[in-house]
C-alpha cells in the first residue's frame, strides 16, 4: 500500500498536501496537485481503483455533509453511513460546515467538480431567505440527494428525520407528571426544523396540561455547548428560578449540566433535567442524566441505503418523494429521576 509519506517525498511537497490531493478536502494549486497525481501514479500504477478515486472521471465516493464535527451525534450517523457505504464499496468525502452557509455552497462547488456519486446533507436552515440558491447549487450537482435530520422548505429530496416534536412533548410530559410546572427550555434555532419542532413539543405538552407558557423560561442556543453554558448562566440568575431544564439537543444539554455543576447543584434534586440525545461523557462522569435518544446510528443507516438505492437504480430522485420518520425514546435515568421536591 501507498504511504502518503512516500507520495510527499517523490512529488517534493508536504505530506498536509497529499492528503488534502488525496481526500478532495481543501485548496491545492493545479500544478502541485498533477505533481501528487503523477508521483501517485508511478508508486501504484497496478492500483486502478485508487487511482480512478483521485482523478477528475467518475468516482466511488459519496459526499457527505454534516454541520458540527464536534457533535457526537453526528459522530454515530457517520459511522452508520460508513457501514452501509462499506458493503458498497464505496468511500465517504466527509465535510463539516461549521453550521456555515457559504461553507455549505463551497463544498456543493466542489462535489460539482469532482464528480460524487451521490450526496447525505445536513443543511444549516431551511428558511427561504436562501433557498432558491441553495436548491440551485443541489439540484446542479446531477447527482441523487438525501437529507438527514435537517429539512429543506419546497425541496424534492428524500429524507430521513425522527419525530422531534414527540420526542420533546414526552420530555416535558414526564417532568409535568412529576409536579413541575416552571420548566425553561433551552431551544436550538428556529430556523432549523429540529429547533422548531423541539419547541413546538415541549409549547404542546405544557399546553395539553393547562400550563401558560412563560416567555421568560423560553431561551433560544445555536445548539452548540457555549450557547447551552451562558443560556443556564442565566436561568439561575432569574428572580423566579424554574424547577426543571430541558435542554433541546446534547452539545446545549452538556453547556447546561456544566452550569449546573459549577453552580454546585444537584441533578435532579437540585435542579431537574432532561436532555436532547444521549452523551456518554455523563455516563463516564457518573451523572444519572435523563434524555430523549434516538437511533442515531440507524439514522445515517437509512440514509445510506436510500441514496444507494436511488444510484443503483440510475435515479437522481424517486418519483415520489420519500420521508422516514424515526421516533425517539425517553431514557429516565437515577433512583430520583426527575420528582420534584
Amino acid at each position: 500500500m501507498v504511504k502518503n509519506k512516500d507520495i510527499a517525498t517523490r512529488a517534493g511537497v508536504s505530506v498536509a498536501t497529499v492528503s488534502r490531493v488525496m481526500n478532495r478536502s481543501g485548496y491545492v494549486k493545479k500544478e502541485t496537485r498533477e505533481l501528487v497525481i503523477k508521483a501517485f501514479n508511478e508508486l501504484a500504477n497496478n492500483d486502478k481503483m485508487l487511482v480512478q478515486s483521485i482523478s477528475n472521471n467518475k468516482t466511488n465516493i459519496i459526499g457527505v455533509v454534516i454541520p458540527d464535527i464536534s457533535n457526537p451525534f453526528f459522530g454515530e450517523v457517520i459511522k452508520g453511513i460508513s457501514s452501509i457505504a462499506d458493503n458498497n464499496s464505496t468511500n465517504l468525502l466527509v465535510c463539516n460546515t461549521a453550521e456555515k452557509i457559504d461553507k455549505e455552497l463551497k463544498y456543493l462547488e466542489l462535489f460539482k467538480t469532482n464528480n460524487i456519486m451521490g450526496l447525505i446533507i445536513t443543511p444549516k436552515t431551511d428558511q427561504s431567505g436562501y433557498n432558491s440558491k441553495y436548491l440551485y447549487q443541489l439540484e446542479d450537482l446531477g447527482v441523487p440527494i438525501v437529507l438527514l435530520d435537517r429539512g429543506i422548505n419546497i425541496s424534492h429530496f428524500n429524507s430521513v428525520f425522527v419525530n422531534n416534536i414527540s420526542g420533546s412533548f414526552d420530555a416535558i410530559n414526564a417532568l409535568v407528571s412529576e409536579g413541575h410546572k416552571d420548566i425553561a427550555i433551552i431551544s436550538g434555532p428556529m430556523s432549523s426544523k429540529p429547533g422548531r419542532e423541539r419547541f413546538y413539543g415541549y409549547e404542546n405538552a405544557l399546553r395539553s396540561n393547562n400550563i401558560k407558557v412563560n416567555d421568560d423560561l423560553v431561551f433560544y442556543g445555536d445548539f452548540k455547548l457555549k450557547s447551552g453554558y451562558e443560556i443556564t448562566k442565566k436561568i439561575l440568575k432569574l428572580e423566579k428560578r424554574p424547577s426543571a431544564i430541558f435542554a433541546a439537543n446534547n452539545m446545549m444539554a452538556q453547556g447546561c449540566v456544566k452550569a449546573l455543576v459549577e453552580a454546585g447543584l444537584s441533578i435532579p434534586k437540585d435542579m431537574a433535567f432532561i436532555g436532547f440525545d444521549d452523551v456518554d461523557m455523563f455516563e463516564i462522569m457518573n451523572l444519572c442524566i435523563s434524555t430523549v435518544s434516538r437511533p442515531t446510528e440507524l439514522m445515517g443507516e437509512v440514509a445510506a441505503e436510500m441514496l444507494f438505492d436511488l444510484i443503483k437504480n440510475k435515479q437522481i430522485q424517486h418519483k415520489s418523494i420519500k420521508e422516514v420518520l424515526l421516533e425517539t425514546k425517553l431514557v429516565l435515568r437515577g433512583s430520583e429521576k426527575l420528582v420534584i421536591k
